[in-house]
């Protein structure tokens, strides 16, 4: 006899693979800063970890590009705030901080990363799209089923009862 653990040609059943313990911590903080060292400091993982990872496994690299895509729509959130407000910066020799609109950095992080951040989200437009039309044809088809049933039922010479 095979042991349970052992099915499915030697590998286990019972185990499922372990997530490391810095991967959730990594992706909160990509979604927060957009900026992976920062975020593989704060999972107390190296860079080399991390990119490692994402080559190998396409789980975690879509959670990557999931939470890229949640930083710069942060990021894009802080700009427009930035835009709208300015940003108050001491002067030297002035009694008052002066209202500044220096957005440079910030615009060629957000251009620099649109376009994957665009792809994603269509991505994921598309998956609900499939889900949508998946559902609709079920639904459709059920329909079909009773209408044929009903149909058969209707029939001079209909089923035997």
């Amino acid at each position: 006899m095979v042991a349970p653990a052992l099915r499915s040609g030697g590998r286990s059943l019972a185990h499922k693979p372990v997530r490391p313990k810095w991967m959730s911590r990594f992706l909160a903080e990509l979604a927060n800063t957009s900026n992976v060292s920062a975020a593989a400091r704060a999972g107390k993982v190296d860079t080399s970890t991390v990119y490692e990872r994402r080559r190998k496994d396409a789980g975690f690299a879509r959670e990557w590009q999931v939470a890229l895509c949640e930083g710069y729509d942060n990021l894009e959130m802080e700009l427009l705030s930035r835009l709208r407000t300015g940003e108050i910066k001491v002067v030297a020799g002035a009694k008052r901080g002066v209202r500044q609109f220096d957005n440079a950095t910030a615009f060629r992080l957000l251009v620099a990363h649109r376009d994957s951040a665009t792809r994603e989200r269509s991505m994921r437009a598309h998956e609900d799209t499939q889900t949508v039309r998946a559902a609709i044809d079920a639904k459709l088809e059920e329909m079909r089923e009773r209408v044929m049933a009903r149909r058969a039922l209707a029939a001079p010479d209909g089923p035997a009862a």
